[in-house]
């Protein structure tokens, strides 16, 4: 008698990251890794939303990363660019956006998109310094060997504006107060997202309203910059206010120093 098929499943333990390349179909050029937080409540708690917000830091990388994790997920990325062309004869070209964890055994692929991140978008794009035009043509013509990419090696911290009640029950039609909000500059990028405008005034439409992105030299000043404009919005608004802030990246660095050194014990135990 034949058995019941049984599904196995590995349990991911660690970090979650995200990294964006261009790709030409032939070439990659990667964009700097990004965190995103998906859970609406103060330290990762509660439901999966669209995201809440996501950080990055001046050096391209995150402070839980280390350097042959970043290397890894970029092999990957360009690995996988070579083998659709193998499989298909057909050149991909456009963004490829992977999502990653860190574990202690090292990098493992939860998924892939064929489009930017959201929010990720957000914190790369505002940091992009060659014409986007540019880079598009360049993937186009599969040049993009030929092109110089550069980010400024700033931090950016993005905090999403949501309705109360997000993701379950989200207020809707509720007027939002933004006279309030400081005006875009270098280092402040606002995003309006769900929102409608009715005769001059601004409504909740239920999904994430306006995304607030600080960007600064230092991830600190980001996260205050992105933290006191999200302030200033008034209405039946809620966001995260700890994305971005020492405490909670603190949290991920302890979080996978802990994973790490368990691989260090485990591998003790059975020498």
């Amino acid at each position: 008698e034949p058995h019941r098929p049984v599904l196995i499943e590995e349990k991911l333990d660690g970090e979650e990251f995200s990294l964006q390349s261009f790709a030409d179909g032939e070439n990659v050029k990667h964009m700097p890794t990004v965190q995103d937080h998906k859970r609406v409540g103060i330290g990762d708690t509660g439901p999966n939303t669209g995201g809440m917000g996501s950080y990055s830091c001046n050096d391209g990388s995150l402070p839980f990363l280390t350097q042959e994790d970043v290397k890894n997920a970029q092999a990957i990325n360009a690995d996988v660019i070579k083998a659709l062309h193998d499989e298909t004869g057909e050149a991909y070209k456009g963004i490829l956006y992977g999502g990653f964890i860190a574990t202690r055994d090292g990098i493992r692929l939860i998924e892939y998109n064929v489009r930017f991140g959201d929010p990720e978008a957000l914190n790369v794009l505002s940091l992009l310094q060659t014409d986007f035009v540019d880079v598009c043509e360049a993937i186009i013509h599969q040049k993009l060997a030929d092109l110089k990419i550069g980010f400024s090696k700033q931090s950016t911290v993005c905090k999403y504006i949501v309705p109360d009640g997000y993701p379950d029950s989200p207020a809707k039609n509720a007027e939002v107060d933004l006279s309030r909000l400081p005006k875009t500059s270098d280092s402040l990028r606002i995003f309006e997202a769900a929102i409608e405008d009715r005769g001059g005034k601004k409504f909740l439409t239920g999904s994430r309203a306006i995304a607030i992105v600080g960007v600064a030299a230092q991830l600190d000043s980001a996260e205050k910059i992105a933290e006191e404009a999200a302030r200033s919005i008034g209405g039946r608004v809620y966001h995260r206010p700890d994305i971005g802030s020492r405490e909670l990246i603190q949290s991920k660095i302890d979080h996978m120093d802990r994973l790490r050194k368990g691989k260090v014990q485990s591998s003790a135990l059975i020498q």
